[in-house]
C-alpha cells in the first residue's frame, strides 16, 4: 500500500468525491436535509473550491481518493472567519492521522489567507470527528455562526486562528 497524498482538487475529483462524502453521509445514516448531502455545490467542488480565500484537499491512496476537507468563507456571515467544510474519509482513512494532518493544512492555509477565526458544523453521534475536532483546538460554542443551510448539523465549534 502506498503512502496517502494529501493534493488539491482537481476537476477529474468531482464525481469521485461527490460519491464519497454521499457514501459516508449515508453510513452514520445522516439526514438528507438540511445537511451537506443536498448541497447544490458537491457535484461541483472543484469548481466551488476554484476562487479566493478557499482551499479543497482529497486524500489519494493507490490511485482512489479516500477523504477530502477544505476551507471557505463561513457563508452568510460579517466577519473574517472561515468555515471547515466537507470533512469526509471512508472508513479505510480513518484513525491512521490523515484527519489530523488535513486539519492542520486546512487550518495552515486560513492562516495564510487571513482568517481570524474557524467554525465547523457536525452531528452529535460523531464523536470521533468531534474528538479530532477538539485535539486541534476546537472548542463548542452555543448556537450557529453564519447560515450555511445546514439546519440538521446542530453541533458548532469555533477555532481561533
Amino acid at each position: 500500500m502506498n503512502q496517502p497524498i494529501i493534493r488539491p482538487i482537481q476537476k477529474e475529483d468531482n464525481t469521485a468525491i461527490a460519491t464519497l462524502i454521499r457514501t459516508v453521509l449515508l453510513e452514520f445514516d445522516v439526514p438528507k436535509t438540511g445537511t451537506v448531502f443536498e448541497d447544490t455545490a458537491l457535484d461541483c467542488m472543484f469548481e466551488t473550491y476554484n476562487k479566493p480565500k478557499a482551499s479543497y484537499l482529497v486524500v489519494e491512496e493507490n490511485g482512489k481518493l479516500t477523504g477530502g476537507a477544505g476551507i471557505a468563507q463561513l457563508e452568510n456571515y460579517d466577519g473574517n472567519v472561515c468555515e471547515l467544510q466537507k470533512m469526509y474519509y471512508l472508513p479505510t482513512a480513518r484513525g491512521r492521522g490523515i484527519g489530523t494532518a488535513m486539519i492542520q493544512q486546512c487550518l495552515q492555509t486560513a492562516t495564510k489567507f487571513g482568517f481570524e477565526a474557524c467554525y465547523l458544523e457536525t452531528m452529535p453521534f460523531m464523536k470521533a470527528a468531534q474528538k479530532l475536532y477538539i485535539r486541534n483546538g476546537f472548542t463548542y460554542i452555543d448556537g450557529p455562526m453564519g447560515d450555511t443551510g445546514h439546519f440538521s448539523c446542530p453541533v458548532h465549534m469555533l477555532k481561533k486562528l
